[in-house]
């Protein structure tokens, strides 16, 4: 089988990178993508108005089509129903708030007016059929001090069909080029390292493992909303109903928060998504998700827990013993346990330092969630993953269904599950590492193995056949689900998950040295509640050629005293061509 490989972050680097010296001073580097991505978010959408107007109009010539007709005035009907356009994710554009408009009157004097009356007009139209929306395009170009000369260049810019949705369907662009201003001006942005856009290998991955078919998805550090938008590719790609899945979110920055926004309307989800510090004013705080989908920012210091209640409901003990001012990373861990549901999971982004600090506020909360049976899994990533932070990650899967009760897992309360990638993915630049196919389906069946409900003590590890079963053009791994799934289905979603996958080829789950182990709590107790996997998983076992040692080291010495002998006469013959000068 061909080895499909998986489309890099970032491919157009060029385009950015003149569109940000189209901004450079007039703008602060850290205020770029303020003004780029609202561009291209009225870019897609005055794209997808004009792609349905033009299958509108093709559709009246079509003699087979339901539309087809000659009148004019019937035409124009259909081409001005607001329901047209809705049915198809879309809304009717007024002329000039289109993209055209905008390039068509890009050398006007007036162009920084113009651009924000546009901003205007098109915020408008959208909050008549989504509320929500209002104000996530702000008047920023007429106050700024960019020149229209400037105006004028970046529009043409970004007129780039590598930055056009109706060029490249299904990509985050919105998400890709944020992760590019943020990681190309990490130091002026002033964020935390870790507070980033999180690629698409991660998430995919991560989507993958926890498989959100249906029910509440929450992710409070939501950032531009990918993880979002790789669970709808996942569902979309499974056969699902994006009506079955409700998408919680909270967000630290107000303008990344309109950008999650811009997101989550493109693809018309239904959403919350609210403004607010996650750790200190919990927007959410009676909400139990199904699925929590999270890369919170990695080590951050002094966020202030002496301002936490004594009582929040979301510490393991005393205040004074589960936290510290000086990393948040198990405070976020004990926010997402309290907002999952009865059988909810949690797949987290952080950084490997959490696997093994001592400092007591951590450690106190790394020790009582694995003598309590919270740990599913922890997976050790590869360098390089992100283009904005070379902290190396884990992710920790977090999980309440692991008692068996549920009819879709095996009990697996004093068990975790260590899985080292550290070895896989590819490196698509000198920069950028990604995971191709067959490294998402390893880890994720070795999981999805270890976890589910199956006859025998051994869990079944499925091999290339879910593989040989994907469609040529899907990012996913399995066939569609069940046409009848509905979030009422009363069968669970990994007995679904079965019937949709009828593998040909199966063998038991085994630890594989260098790469995964099952390990008791026992096991992790030895060593002092450390959950670095290499300290589980081992060193790959190394094939044997057989070839005795002994003569191993005869053939090796033969070869270095031949070496040798060379290297004697090659200085002698340097020697005597010295003397010869």
């Amino acid at each position: 089988m061909t080895k499909k490989q998986t489309k890099a972050d970032i491919n157009f680097e060029q385009e950015l990178w003149k569109a940000a010296n189209e901004l450079r001073g007039a703008v602060a580097e850290n205020q770029y993508k303020d003004y780029i991505l609202p561009l291209i978010f009225l870019k897609h959408v005055s794209e997808r108005y004009q792609g349905r107007k033009d299958e509108l109009v093709e559709a009246f010539k079509d003699e087979s089509s339901d539309y087809y007709t000659t009148d004019s005035e019937e035409q124009n009907y259909i081409l001005e129903d607001p329901d047209e356009y809705l049915s198809k994710n879309t809304y009717i554009i007024p002329k000039e708030a289109t993209w055209q408009f905008l390039q068509d009157n890009a050398e006007q004097d007036n162009i920084k007016v113009l651009v924000d009356d546009a901003f205007d007009v098109l915020d408008d139209t959208l909050a008549q059929y989504r509320p929500d929306l209002k104000g996530i395009l702000p008047r920023i170009f007429v106050k700024s001090q960019l020149t229209p000369k400037q105006v004028a260049g970046l529009i043409n810019l970004l007129a780039n069909p590598k930055l056009s949705e109706k060029e490249n369907p299904g990509s985050d662009i919105l998400g890709r080029v944020y992760e590019y201003y943020i990681g190309k001006f990490a130091i002026a942005e002033g964020s935390g390292a870790g507070q980033f856009f999180t690629p698409s290998s991660i998430v995919r991955l991560m989507v993958e493992m926890i498989e959100p078919y249906q029910g509440k998805i929450f992710d409070n550090a939501c950032g531009s909303g990918g993880m979002f938008v790789q669970s709808l590719k996942f569902l979309q790609a499974h056969g699902g109903d994006k009506k079955n899945i409700s998408i919680y979110g909270q967000e630290r920055y107000d303008g990344t928060l309109r950008l999650c926004k811009m997101n989550l309307a493109l693809r018309d989800l239904s959403f919350d998504v609210k403004l607010g510090d996650s750790l200190l004013q919990d927007k959410f705080p009676d909400l139990k998700a199904d699925y929590i989908l999270v890369n919170p920012p990695f080590n951050v210091s002094q966020w202030h827990p002496e301002d936490l209640p004594e009582n929040d409901p979301r510490l393991f003990g005393p205040k004074e013993e589960f936290t510290t001012d000086g990393n948040a990373n198990f405070m976020w861990m004990q926010t997402f346990w309290n907002h999952l549901s009865d059988r909810g999971t949690a797949a987290v982004v952080m950084a490997n330092g959490a696997m093994t600090s001592n400092n007591k506020g951590e450690k106190n909360v790394r020790q009582f969630m694995v003598d309590n049976g919270m740990v599913d899994c922890i997976v050790r990533l590869p360098d390089k993953l992100f283009l904005t932070t070379g902290i190396p990650a884990c992710i920790f899967i977090l999980s309440k269904n692991r008692d068996g009760k549920d009819g879709e897992h095996r009990e697996r309360l004093n068990e975790v599950l260590f899985i080292d990638m550290s070895k896989l993915g590819r490196m698509e630049s000198r920069k950028l590492r990604v995971f191709d196919e067959a490294d998402l389906q390893k880890a994720t069946d070795t999981y999805h193995a270890w976890r589910n409900v199956n006859t025998n003590q051994d869990v079944t590890l499925s091999t290339s056949s879910r593989a040989q079963s994907r469609d040529a053009g899907s990012q996913y791994n399995n066939k569609p689900l069940p046409k009848n799934v509905t979030s009422s289905d009363s069968r669970g979603t990994s007995e679904l998950y079965r019937e949709a996958n009828e593998t040909t080829a199966s063998q038991p789950y085994k630890n594989i040295d260098g790469f995964c182990y099952s390990a008791t709590i026992d096991d992790i107790a030895k060593q002092d509640y450390k959950l670095t996997p290499g300290i589980y998983v081992g060193t790959e076992a190394v094939e044997d050629d057989g070839i005795p040692f002994e003569d191993k080291m005869e053939n090796l010495k033969a070869q270095l005293q031949e070496q040798f002998a060379k290297g004697n006469e090659l200085q002698q013959q340097i020697l005597e061509n010295f003397e010869k000068l």
